[in-house]
């Protein structure tokens, strides 16, 4: 399955990115949640595939996570944390 060498691959983008620039707390919200959609989705599909009815229902709970993530950081945003 795609998911944990995505994952790392992510997790590994995500501190490499924080390191190169110092993002204020939003901005991670958005990262993070991003990463979640996509983690999500790559889980839905690869239950879909396999016919695990738990993998794709995993899959759409992280990626509903994601996109509720992702609005937080974009509200903060908005509101200048």
């Amino acid at each position: 399955m795609a998911g944990p060498p995505l994952r790392l691959y992510l997790d590994r983008a995500l501190r490499r990115f924080e390191k190169e620039k110092a993002m204020k707390q939003s901005t991670k919200d958005e990262v993070k949640g991003k990463i979640h959609e996509v983690k999500g989705k790559v889980k839905e599909k690869a239950g879909r595939a396999t016919n695990d009815p738990n993998l794709v229902a995993d899959g759409q709970d992280e990626h509903v996570t994601g996109k509720v993530q992702k609005k937080v950081g974009q509200v903060e945003k908005v509101l200048g944390e």
